[in-house]
C-alpha cells in the first residue's frame, strides 16, 4: 500500500527527522539546548492559549449566508448588501455565553451572545448583540463594574451570589434584563431555539440622506425554546459542551438552522418625543409603535474546519459599520465601539483583521503599517503616509457618515427617566401563571443563598414596585416581608 502521508516539517519548513525521541548526550545523558524542534514544539504548546475574551469566553459558531427577502429595504438604507431581493452575503456568527470561562457549562441562566459578521462588498459589517432585547446597564461606564460581579470574588475565587444581587439591587435598571433571564427563555434548549437581538437603536440612511433609527431582530425558525433548570443543572455535569455539540451536530447531520430578520422602523424625528427614551438599552420599543418588517434569512450551512483559528480567533466590533448603517448616541453602544476592538488588539494583536475568519472580502487599503504578526505583507513598497503624491488611497467623500445635531454642556449626565419599573413590571403581566410561579421560583432560588437580608429586602422593594403581586411572591418565598415603606 502506498504512503501517501507528507513529511512533518518545523514551523518553518525544514523536515522533522525524529518526533519521537529529544537529542540527549547519550541514550541517558542530558536533552541539549540545541534540539530545536523540541524547543519548538514545547514554546508553542505554552502558546496555545491566547488570553480568553473578559466575556463571552465560552462559544461556538458556524458560517452560513444572509438573504435578502424584501425588496423594499433600500427605502431605509444604502448599505449594499441589502439592495435586493434575492442578494446573499456570506457570513459567520458566534454564539456565547457571557459570564463563564472557556471550560464552563453551556447550560447556565445566563444570556448568549449572538455575534453576526457580514462579509459584504464594502467591507464587514459586526452585528454584536444577545439572545435579550435589552441589557443590565444603559452606560459602558458601569460595565467593568457589573462583569466583575458575575465573576470571581477577589477573595475566594469563587462564584458569588452576595455580589451579583448587592450590584442589581443597587442598580434598578437592571431589572428588565434580569426578569427575561430568570424567565423561562434564560436557559436556552440550544443556539439553535433562541431569537437574536441587536439590543441597542441603531441608524440607518438611504441614497437620499434620509435617516431612520432601527431595531434588529433575529427570529429563531426553529421556535423558541428552554430548559428546566433541573435538567439545565444535570446537562451541566454530564455534557457541559451540550450547546455547541448541538449547534455542530445540527449542521453536520444537514438540519441547518435559520432565522429570519425583522427591523423595526423609527421615523428620526421621534426620538424626540417617544414615550421611552430611544437610546436607553434597557428598554424595549414597542411592536405595537412599530411594527416588525421582514428582511431575510440566515442560514448556517457550514461549520468551522478549526474551531481555534475560526471560533476563537473571530472578531466581531460593534462599531465595524457599512455606509448606509450607523451607531446611535446610545451610551452602551458608544462604550462598546471602542471597548470591542481594543479587547481584540490585546487579546488578537493590532492585525487581527488579517486573521481570516476576520479578514473582509473586499481588498484593503490604508496606512496602518507593522505591528505584531501582520502577514500580508505590510503594503509592500507603497506610501505609508498620507496625504500624498504617490497615487495612494483617498478619501471618498461620499462615503462620511451622516451629520446629526448635538447641544448641552459637557458633563457626566444620566439618561433623563429613572422608570426602570413599567416596562419590568409588563413583562411579568405578560406572563401566565405557571410563567409567573416558574420565575418567582428561580428568582428566590437565586436570591436565597445571599447572606444580606438588607440586599435582599433592597431587590424585594423593586419588585414590589414593579408589581405588588411580584414582589410580594418572592418576599413569601424567601420567608420575608416587603418593606412598609414601599407599599
Amino acid at each position: 500500500m502506498a504512503n501517501n502521508r507528507k513529511n512533518l516539517t518545523t514551523a518553518a519548513g525544514a523536515p522533522v527527522g525524529d518526533n519521537q525521541n529529544s537529542i540527549t548526550a547519550g541514550q541517558r545523558g542530558p536533552v541539549l539546548i540545541q534540539d530545536f524542534h523540541l524547543l519548538e514544539k514545547l514554546a508553542h504548546f505554552n502558546r496555545e492559549r491566547i488570553p480568553e475574551r473578559v466575556v463571552h469566553a465560552k462559544g461556538a459558531g458556524a458560517h452560513g449566508y444572509f438573504e435578502v427577502t424584501n425588496d423594499e429595504i433600500s427605502k431605509y438604507t444604502k448599505a449594499d448588501f441589502l439592495s435586493e431581493k434575492g442578494k446573499r452575503t456570506d457570513m459567520f456568527i458566534r454564539f456565547s455565553t457571557v459570564a463563564g470561562e472557556v471550560g464552563s457549562a453551556d447550560t447556565v441562566r445566563d444570556p448568549r451572545g449572538f455575534s453576526v459578521k457580514f462579509y459584504t462588498e464594502e467591507g464587514n459589517y459586526d452585528l454584536v448583540g444577545n439572545n435579550t432585547p435589552v441589557f443590565f446597564i444603559r452606560d459602558a461606564i458601569k460595565f467593568p463594574d457589573f462583569i466583575h460581579t458575575q465573576k470571581r470574588n477577589p477573595k475566594t475565587g469563587l462564584k458569588d451570589p452576595n455580589m451579583v444581587w448587592d450590584f442589581w439591587s443597587l442598580s434598578p435598571e437592571s431589572l428588565h434584563q434580569i426578569t427575561y433571564l430568570h424567565g423561562d427563555r434564560g436557559i436556552p434548549a440550544t443556539y439553535r431555539h433562541m431569537n437574536g437581538y441587536g439590543s441597542h437603536t441603531f441608524k440607518w440612511v438611504n441614497d437620499e440622506g434620509d435617516q431612520f433609527w432601527v431595531k434588529y431582530h433575529f427570529v429563531s425558525d426553529q421556535g423558541v425554546k428552554g430548559l428546566d433548570p433541573e435538567l439545565a443543572d444535570k446537562l451541566a455535569g454530564e455534557n457541559p459542551d451540550y450547546h455547541r455539540e448541538d449547534l455542530h451536530n445540527a449542521i453536520e447531520e444537514g438540519d441547518y438552522p435559520s432565522w429570519t430578520l425583522y427591523v423595526q422602523i423609527i421615523p428620526f424625528e421621534d426620538y424626540k418625543t417617544y414615550k421611552w427614551d430611544l437610546f436607553d438599552v434597557t428598554k424595549t420599543v414597542s411592536k405595537k409603535d412599530y411594527p416588525r418588517i421582514e428582511v431575510g434569512k440566515m442560514v448556517l450551512n457550514r461549520n468551522p474546519e478549526n474551531h481555534f483559528a475560526e471560533v476563537e480567533q473571530a472578531a466581531f466590533a460593534p462599531g465595524q459599520f457599512v455606509p448606509g448603517i450607523e451607531a446611535s448616541p446610545d451610551k452602551m453602544l458608544q462604550g462598546r465601539i471602542f471597548s470591542y476592538a481594543d479587547a481584540h488588539r490585546y487579546r488578537l494583536g493590532v492585525n487581527n483583521h488579517q486573521i481570516p475568519v476576520n479578514r473582509p472580502k473586499n481588498e484593503v487599503q490604508n496606512y496602518q503599517r507593522d505591528g505584531y504578526m501582520s502577514v500580508d505583507g505590510n503594503g509592500g513598497s507603497k506610501p505609508n503616509y498620507e496625504p500624498n503624491s504617490l497615487n495612494g488611497p483617498a478619501e471618498d467623500l461620499t462615503k462620511k457618515t451622516t451629520p446629526f445635531d448635538v447641544e448641552g454642556q459637557a458633563d457626566s449626565v444620566s439618561y433623563n427617566s429613572d422608570d426602570h419599573y413599567t416596562q419590568a413590571g409588563d413583562l411579568y403581566r405578560l406572563m401566565s401563571d405557571d410563567e409567573k410561579a416558574r420565575l418567582v421560583k428561580n428568582f428566590a432560588d437565586h436570591l436565597r443563598p445571599v447572606e444580606s437580608e438588607e440586599i435582599k429586602l433592597r431587590q424585594i422593594e423593586h419588585f414590589y414596585k414593579a408589581d405588588p403581586e411580584w414582589g410580594s411572591a418572592i418576599a413569601e418565598d424567601l420567608g420575608l416581608s416587603v418593606p412598609e415603606s414601599v407599599k
